[in-house]
């Protein structure tokens, strides 16, 4: 049974962010520019799948754990707690991502320590509050399926189910890979993207958003950053990880799109605007 934290009612600048896929180098980045901005951890959201594909998923929860952030499971997370042989992240069998999955998990499951799966144990699956009067659920994939994909393309049933099953008015994601934003009537879905892996639009940036309740209503931003992909590239390397993966970090595009809708998939290689 999915376990949700509700942390009340927030105020003042939110950070959000997720799939920081074991990537070190990109979550210190962000860690600055949080500090930079003068947000607080008791502000700031991860939405999950700290642990992932690139060299440093020991490094990265305990990074996560004495930042006093808010953070919800990942699917990857929950195979890890669980003590499962697989990252749980519904590829297709046989897939290239399903292939690559049996290089890195295996990685990630024998370099995370007993203290970081005892971390792990606390997480919650979703998180509630509220915020600028608007009732608003973080989860991963979607409220149904941690490992469940929504994209922009995602039809609007589907979304409005979601809302409607959530009880929520703002539902703040994780899981697909790339940042969004969709609305409709009172609902909004949002989507930070990732900072452990850039958004497929041929750039090395890489995703998060600020909301702001600044005159009592809430306002969101994409932002995008460099960092030292090529630091996060040669560990990659170095520890014989999955090197089409090491090398999107290097070119900004993903080495398949099988996850992809076709709406997305025809936005390889373009520079995103948001």
């Amino acid at each position: 049974m999915k376990q949700t934290k509700d942390i009340g009612t927030k105020s003042g600048r939110i950070l959000l962010f997720g799939g920081v896929y074991s990537n070190l180098q990109s979550l210190n980045k962000l860690m600055q520019i949080a500090e930079a901005e003068t947000i607080p951890p008791k502000n700031i959201i991860c939405t999950g799948d700290i642990v992932g594909y690139c060299a440093q998923p020991e490094e990265c929860i305990q990074e996560i754990k004495g930042w006093g952030i808010h953070s919800i499971l990942g699917n990857v997370e929950i195979q890890l707690r669980d003590g499962e042989e697989d990252c749980g992240c519904n590829f297709d069998d046989g897939s290239r991502c399903d292939l690559f999955s049996r290089q890195w998990y295996p990685f990630a499951k024998a370099n995370v320590s007993i203290s970081s799966l005892d971390y792990l144990q606390s997480m919650p699956d979703h998180i509630r509050f509220k915020y600028a009067g608007k009732q608003c659920l973080v989860v991963h994939g979607h409220f149904h399926e941690t490992a469940g994909y929504i994209f922009k393309s995602t039809s609007w049933e589907a979304k409005q189910k979601q809302f409607e099953d959530a009880s929520a008015e703002i539902i703040l994601g994780g899981h697909c890979g790339l940042p969004f934003n969709d609305t409709k009537g009172n609902y909004l879905w949002l989507n930070a993207g990732v900072i452990g892996m850039p958004a497929n639009d041929g750039t090395t940036r890489v995703w998060y958003m600020i909301l702001d309740d600044k005159n009592g209503r809430l306002d969101f931003k994409h932002f995008s950053y460099e960092y030292d992909f090529v630091k996060a590239n040669h560990l990659m390397k170095e520890n014989h990880l999955p090197s089409q993966y090491a090398e999107t970090l290097r070119t900004g595009l993903w080495d398949n799109c099988e996850i992809l809708p076709d709406p997305e998939t025809a936005q390889q290689g373009k520079m995103i605007h948001l």
